[in-house]
Order: C-alpha cells, then sequence, then structure tokens
C-alpha cells in the first residue's frame, strides 16, 4: 500500500463539463410522435469529464487546483459554481463564443432514454492557449503533478499539450496524461499516458490479443510519444506495465463489477495522487488499482475515498460474511460515508445467542425502517453479566458470523459494556430498534436516536425456550 504523509496538491487540465440528468417516469406514448412521453420528477448535475477526475481528488484528499477553458455563458457560472462548492481551486479561462459543455440526459425508469449535448468540439484560440499557458508558469510550483484529462473536445491543443510537457520538466514535474484521439505524438514527453486497451489499438495500430501483442503496443505507445513508462489500463482485468523491457500486469481484484463508468478518471487521479507522494510506480499501480476496484462496484460515475481503499484490500482476504463484521473505529468511518450518501441508519443490538425464527423476525422488521442495518452484539464478556455464568452457548465469533450471513443485517459490531450506549454514540443512528418488552421503559441511546421504534416478538421463541427444550432432551 503507498504512503501518505502530507496531503498532495494536484493540477488537473482538461475539458471540464457539467452532466446534467432529468429524472423521471413514463406512462404513456405521445399522440405527436410514436416516442415516449416523461413526466420529470427530478433534476441533478454533476461535475463530469475533468471534473471527475478532481472529484476523485478531492475525495481521497488531495488539494485540487485546474485550468480550463470555458465560454461566456451560463453553463460556465454553473461549472465555477460547482467547482466552488467542491472545494477545488479554479483558473478558468473565459473565451467569446465558445459553448461550455452541458450533456444532458433524460432517464426513464433509471433507463436513459436519450441525451442531448451543448458544447462547441472545436480547438480553444490562440489567445486562450497563451492565457492557459501564462497561468501554468504562474502555478506551476505550487503543485506536485500535472494530470491531462484529455475529452478531446478542443481544450489541449497539441502546441499547448508540448509546451506545459517542455515547461514541467525543467521544474521536475511529471505530467500524466488520459489521452484522446490517435496522435499520441502530441503528447510527447509525458511520464505516461493511461489510454484504454481499445484507445491503446487505435493509436498503436496493434490488435491486443495476447502477452506479445500487448508488449508490441505497450513498446509503439512508449516510442511514439517518448514516455518514461508506458502504461494501457484493461478495465477489470487491471494495468499493464512496461518497466525495463518487461510487461507487469496488476489485476483488478474487484468483488462485483456493476459498472466501469468512470474507472479511467479514477486511475489516472490514483495514480497521479500516490506518485504525487513519492511511491514508487509499482505502488502507485496497486493503489490504482485497489481505486478502480472499489468505483467499479458502484453505479455510475463514481469516486473512492482512502478509507474505502483501505477497506477494500483487507476485505479480499476475508469471506463475504466476514466483512459484514466491524470494529468501533470502522463502523464510524463507514457511517460518515453512508449519511454522506442520505442513507437511513438503523440500529439495534442483543445476544442473539441460538438463532432462531423470532430474532430474524425481529431483524427482518428492524431493516424495514430504514436503508441500513448495524446491529450491536453483546461480547461473550457482557452476555455473562447480564444473562449468568452458563451463557453464551455459542461465542461472540460465532453468533457474529450467523447474523452477520443474514441478509437484512449490513453491518454488525461487538460492543463489551454492558450497554451498547457508547456504540450508538458512534453510529448516531437514525432509528433506534427495540423489542416490544420495553413500552414504558428506558431505552439506551433513545437520547442519540431520532426515533426509537418498538418491534413485537415472535410468540414461544426464544433462546432460553430452546435451552430448556435442550435440556429436557438430553435428561
Amino acid at each position: 500500500m503507498i504512503t501518505y504523509d502530507k496531503k498532495p496538491n494536484i493540477l488537473v487540465i482538461g475539458d471540464l463539463m457539467i452532466d446534467h440528468y432529468l429524472w423521471g417516469k413514463c406512462d404513456r406514448i405521445s399522440p405527436e410522435a410514436p416516442v415516449q412521453v416523461i413526466d420529470i420528477k427530478k433534476e441533478t448535475t454533476v461535475l463530469g469529464g475533468a471534473g471527475n477526475v478532481i472529484n476523485n481528488l478531492l475525495s481521497l484528499g488531495s488539494d485540487v487546483g485546474v485550468i480550463s477553458v470555458v465560454g461566456d455563458d451560463d453553463t460556465a457560472k454553473e461549472l465555477k459554481s460547482m467547482l466552488d462548492k467542491e472545494g477545488a481551486k479554479s483558473f478558468l479561462i473565459e473565451q467569446k463564443g465558445r459553448k461550455t459543455s452541458k450533456k444532458s440526459r433524460i432517464m426513464a425508469s433509471h433507463s436513459q432514454v436519450v441525451r442531448y449535448d451543448h458544447e462547441s468540439k472545436n480547438s480553444i484560440s490562440f489567445d486562450s492557449e497563451k492565457k492557459i499557458f501564462e497561468k501554468f508558469q504562474e502555478l506551476i510550483n505550487r503543485y506536485d503533478i500535472i494530470l491531462f484529462s484529455d475529452y478531446g473536445k478542443g481544450v489541449i491543443t497539441k502546441e499547448l499539450s508540448k509546451k506545459i510537457i517542455e515547461y514541467a520538466k525543467k521544474y521536475d514535474k511529471k505530467v500524466i496524461v488520459d489521452p484522446k484521439g490517435e496522435d499520441y505524438s502530441m503528447y510527447k514527453g509525458a511520464y505516461f499516458l493511461t489510454p484504454n486497451k481499445k484507445e491503446a489499438q487505435i493509436a498503436s495500430k496493434v490488435e491486443i490479443e495476447n502477452d506479445e501483442t500487448l508488449k508490441l503496443a505497450l513498446e509503439k505507445l512508449k516510442e511514439q510519444a517518448e514516455l518514461y513508462y508506458s502504461i494501457i489500463t484493461l478495465s477489470e482485468q487491471g494495468i499493464a506495465l512496461l518497466k525495463d523491457e518487461e510487461v507487469i500486469i496488476r489485476p483488478t481484484v474487484a468483488r462485483e463489477v456493476f459498472d466501469v463508468t468512470g474507472a479511467g478518471d479514477t486511475v489516472l487521479a490514483a495514480l497521479g495522487f500516490a506518485l504525487s507522494l513519492n511511491n514508487n510506480i509499482e505502488d502507485a499501480l496497486e493503489f490504482a488499482n485497489l481505486a478502480a476496484g472499489v468505483v467499479v462496484g458502484k453505479i455510475g460515475s463514481a469516486t473512492v475515498t482512502l478509507d474505502e481503499i483501505e477497506e477494500y484490500k483487507s476485505s479480499l482476504n476475508k469471506s463475504s460474511i466476514e466483512l459484514h463484521i466491524k470494529s468501533f473505529e470502522k463502523i464510524e468511518k463507514i457511517v460518515k460515508r453512508l449519511k454522506k450518501q442520505n442513507k437511513k441508519i438503523v440500529f439495534t443490538n442483543g445476544c442473539f445467542d441460538i438463532l432462531h425464527k423470532g430474532h430474524v423476525s425481529y431483524l427482518d422488521v428492524a431493516k424495514s425502517f430504514g436503508d441500513v442495518l448495524i446491529l450491536g452484539l453483546n461480547s461473550d464478556d457482557s452476555v455473562k453479566r447480564l444473562k449468568g455464568e452458563n451463557r453464551p452457548i455459542n461465542t461472540q465469533d460465532d453468533r457474529a458470523y450467523i447474523v452477520s450471513a443474514l441478509e437484512c443485517v449490513d453491518y454488525v459490531v461487538i460492543f463489551d459494556e454492558d450497554t451498547p450506549y457508547e456504540l450508538i454514540s458512534k453510529v448516531q443512528p437514525d432509528v433506534l430498534v427495540k423489542g416490544a418488552d420495553y413500552e414504558g421503559k428506558e431505552v439506551v441511546g433513545s437520547d442519540i436516536a431520532l426515533e426509537t421504534k418498538l418491534v413485537e416478538f415472535v410468540d414461544g421463541k426464544s433462546t432460553t425456550k430452546t435451552i430448556e427444550k435442550i435440556k429436557k432432551v438430553i435428561k
């Protein structure tokens, strides 16, 4: 894993855009033409293009600057406001008559119906080029590394790319490029490029079918752009690196692949982040693969945090059930992330010794009150103090493993205290759930949770009765 003992400063140069979504549903076909009529319910906007690289860098904990060219329009003002809100330092050059990129998608039942783009795709003017380079010269000493996020919208021209890379070398600053187009000579002298397999095949004119052709493509790209390293990203298969005439492939180990959208942006951001902290290329590749492994398990263009990467790395050697068992420290970080995603968190607790239908029914009802159910599990010592020296029947590790396997339980945290008050303080749940036998009694943690709910037990089902039945059978 990489070392990060400081906060990196990273400069992104590239094509900024706004991804605009209109969310709705369709119940009828238009009488005017054979097309769907979408009843719009919600409208959202997010940073797109180089903006997704910026979002990933910010979520990793970088300070980020961005240089780009926008139009003199309302979309540019909206874009600037979004960058400011996210915390990026934006240095935007206005070019009169240019359209700031905005891609609008109409979505019905989570499926894209149509997309329409409002943008300029021609190269920026000579005057804008000049202003970008002047701004770059002014800022270069503030940043550790420079990332080109080229979406082919005309901001990174061949002449501008050449000037920036040459100037960066004078200050010993690495330039990493997510390239576009067929002519990679425009990025000549960059530290390395991050084309995907399809892009690399087009630029190298080599069909990548096996290890030999992969190496040939890497060699051609290195020669064409005079790169320090040659890299090709292989989506969920990982990243290939040409180093000292040897091809090294670092595979991405993803638990589940839901969507590879934006994975390239995450890889660029993660590599820039790791290398800005003076990590070697192999460690940077491992870090980028872990980051990619996280984001391909999410839907849509996604970002990744250091906590998610650390958690993901540790999870690779665990079973899927064990992944649900968390420490106090881990659950606190997870809860913070879940709350940022506007998830409604439910908390309950108990011993759950000798699991039975009553337990499962209770937990299933508890989960129905929100999005995520966190279960506080009494440790063995805690159970002994509550139930007596002969309890629990099953150890805390066994009990945690069993309840973690239930579909309705998202996370399990073992606590050693007599009450889960300290754990509830860390979770700060939206809903606190206890059994109906607490009717009229004080529920520990009810002063912390926003809401407390009591759930009826299944008649005749309890661990004590199960133990008594077993004793009778033994006698």
